[in-house]
């Protein structure tokens, strides 16, 4: 019975990140479309790639027994996060193409030297503490990725750049993710989607606060009043910026405990998805 229901949270799981891979998917097709990223960063889709990298390989039966639905979900996120990589690389202006490239080369050596440590000098349990360690630690910093937005919220009592379904799918991913983990007496998985499932609860408390608030400016003193029209406007400028730097979808979330948390774009795209 314990297996079949570790089994139904992992597919539970994999459905919900997949879509949290997925959220940003209209931020990319906007991008195709004026052929321009604009002001969106790409730092948070090559953070989610390493994240994934990290979860798929932790979760190979070689490394870790009994985890392939970790594989799974971050192998698939892999793949999605290096198409997101390679269209911003394209359509991103000169002085971000290179900041993507080096990076991205950043994100490749981390990867490829965890790969070749964990194969030619660690053996069973050694290599599964390595791998599980460094999954779990790039899963809890994208995990806390989001934590600018709810300060963001708070700031504005705005909830308009922190979606609701958004903050319900990281919620409900964290506690698929979390909940197989204990079934699995995995702490590599367990700890990091803990973190995230808490973190998506906070998201969907600050969500119920100030849901009748959806403007940016709410709570600003009125507009046309010298100075406090000003910082108003500069509020909400400031506002607009932080959140295109969160995007993951809330996203990126992971698994493994990895989910990334795409969190470069409108809040909608946020979320590399852990688990």
């Amino acid at each position: 019975m314990e297996h079949i229901a570790r089994f139904f949270f992992g597919v539970s799981g994999n459905v919900i990140a997949l879509f949290l891979f997925l959220s940003p998917v209209v931020t990319f097709w906007r991008i195709i479309k004026r052929k321009s990223t604009e002001d969106f960063s790409g730092v948070p889709y090559n953070m989610t790639l390493l994240n994934c990298l990290l979860s798929a390989w932790y979760g190979l039966p070689f490394v870790s027994p009994n985890n392939i639905l970790v594989t799974t979900i971050n192998g698939a996120g892999s793949v999605i996060e290096a198409i997101y990589v390679v269209i911003f690389l394209i359509f991103a202006e000169r002085k971000a193409k290179i900041r993507m490239l080096g990076l991205l080369s950043v994100v490749t050596t981390i990867f490829a030297t965890v790969v070749l440590v964990s194969l030619l000098a660690l053996h069973g349990r050694a290599r599964t503490v390595f791998c599980g360690l460094a999954a779990t630690v790039f899963s809890i910093c994208m995990y806390a990725s989001p934590l600018s937005i709810m300060r963001l919220v708070i700031k504005t009592k705005s909830v308009e750049y922190m979606p609701f379904l958004l903050s319900l799918s990281v919620f409900l991913c964290g506690t698929s993710w979390f909940i197989y983990g204990l079934l699995g007496l995995d702490p590599f998985i367990y700890i990091p989607n803990g973190c995230g499932s808490f973190l998506g609860l906070m998201q969907l408390i600050l969500y119920a606060i100030y849901r009748k608030n959806k403007g940016p400016a709410a709570g600003a003193a009125p507009a046309g009043k010298g100075q406090d029209a000003g910082d108003e406007a500069d509020e909400v400028e400031d506002a607009k910026k932080a959140a295109a730097a969160v995007e993951m979808g809330e996203a990126k979330i992971k698994v493994n405990g990895d989910t990334a948390v795409d969190v470069g774009e409108p809040v909608v795209d946020k979320v590399a998805a852990q688990v």
